[in-house]
């Protein structure tokens, strides 16, 4: 059991009497008075000053220290000293370590977080200090879906801190703090119309990722990177093992999305749209890096190329893609009509006829098909009719006035 000692007096014992009295010590009025003294979890001694007239803070953080150690939860009072500058270097470590991940993970901490908190202790990083970092991210004009995304980050670092005894809690879970919560935006597929007048307006050579990404629901990435190989024409299927990704403004080829890969039905539509394509635009052989610059070099025979090699994101989007849309005389929407568009136009075909959530999200390669539910379950058909006509085989409605019936 720990105790506390008053640096600025002590008692004395009288050797003939007895009589106890408390005397000035010679630290008297010097630093200090109230030095907390206990062993820690590993019975290493430590201590903790309070200043004059706080003796009531003393014994409170006696008490929680001796509590916080029966039940496990003890934290080093000197290891939230540490600046989050410091420690976020050894979350880094801690996070997937796919080039194009670690890349992101410092934009979002090094643009967004660090710029406020790079300076502060751990432990100084508070429920107050939270809300002005929320407050700055606004004033900056960031999207709530971006602050959203970055508070995430911030509470998973915050998380660590507290499994590694860095930091008691996670301010960021405070009841008293706001997550940023962008509205919730309903998935709006393209018309079918829209998506035809796209995709004659799109050069020729190209037509063929606007077949892929609203007929196979493949993302942009893994349009750019599916060669010939990939191409079952036994089992009608596309074999989804590589997507093209930009790490350090290089391409380079990698796994899909979560490191899975996945085969997709293929429609003998779009298969045809394939052999028409590739027998105008002979596939490519293109050479990359495995996931990272220097990473091991594999070949690919690349269904879509530009200029003799894989399709860069940015360069297709602002030369190909965008200026379509207004050859065709549409206005392009920048959050409904990127190419990911195309998955919420596949996604909305294959739920119209009858495809369950479960074999949807296989073939648009989630991770959970609960996510696949919530995101599309307004698409779903709606199972009212199919109510009202099980009711009527029970009871046989009247005909309507205007002539029409309920079944």
């Amino acid at each position: 059991m720990g105790h506390i000692q008053d640096r600025w007096w002590k008692e004395v014992t009288d050797p003939v009497s007895g009589q106890v009295t408390r005397v000035k010590t010679s630290s008297y009025g010097k630093g200090l008075r109230y030095k907390v003294r206990y062993l820690d979890p590993q019975d290493n001694e430590k201590s903790k000053s309070f200043p004059d007239r706080q003796k009531k803070r003393a014994d409170d953080f006696l008490l929680e220290v001796e509590s916080d150690k029966r039940e496990g939860k003890y934290v080093d009072p000197r290891a939230g000293e540490i600046l989050f500058s410091k420690y976020v270097v050894t979350w880094f470590g801690g996070q997937s370590q796919d080039a194009a991940t670690q890349e992101n993970l410092h934009n979002q901490v090094d643009k967004r977080i660090e710029p406020f908190f790079g300076r502060m202790k751990m432990s100084g990083i508070t429920i107050p200090r939270v809300r002005e970092w929320i407050g700055w991210l606004g004033d900056a004009g960031l999207s709530l879906r971006y602050q959203q995304l970055l508070f995430d980050r911030l509470s998973s670092i915050l998380n660590a801190a507290v499994e590694e005894k860095i930091i008691t809690s996670n301010p960021c879970k405070a009841r008293s703090v706001q997550r940023p919560s962008p509205p919730e935006r309903r998935v709006t597929p393209w018309p079918e119309a829209r998506m035809r007048s796209v995709r004659l307006a799109l050069p020729i050579e190209y037509r063929i990722a606007l077949v892929l990404g609203g007929g196979t629901g493949l993302r942009q990435g893994e349009v750019f990177g599916l060669a010939v190989d990939d191409i079952d024409r036994d089992a009608l299927q596309l074999n989804v093992v590589r997507q093209v990704r930009i790490v350090g403004n290089q391409l380079v080829y990698a796994l899909p999305k979560s490191k899975k890969a996945r085969t997709v039905p293929l429609g003998g539509g779009v298969l045809d749209a394939l052999d028409d394509h590739m027998a105008d635009f002979p596939p490519v052989d293109v050479t990359l890096p495995w996931e990272r610059p220097g990473g091991e070099m594999v070949t690919a025979r690349l269904v879509l190329s530009m200029g003799g090699t894989a399709c860069r994101r940015q360069v297709f989007n602002m030369g190909v893609w965008r200026p379509a849309f207004a050859t065709a005389g549409l206005e392009y929407r920048p959050r409904e009509d990127g190419m990911h568009g195309l998955r919420h136009l596949y996604a909305s075909s294959q739920l119209e006829n009858g495809v369950s959530i479960k074999a949807l999200s296989l073939n648009l390669g989630h991770h959970d098909p609960g996510f696949t539910l919530r995101t599309y379950t307004h698409l779903m058909p709606t199972s009212h009719d199919r109510s009202r006509r099980a009711a009527d085989r029970l009871f046989k409605p009247r005909g309507r006035p205007d002539g029409l019936e309920t079944a």
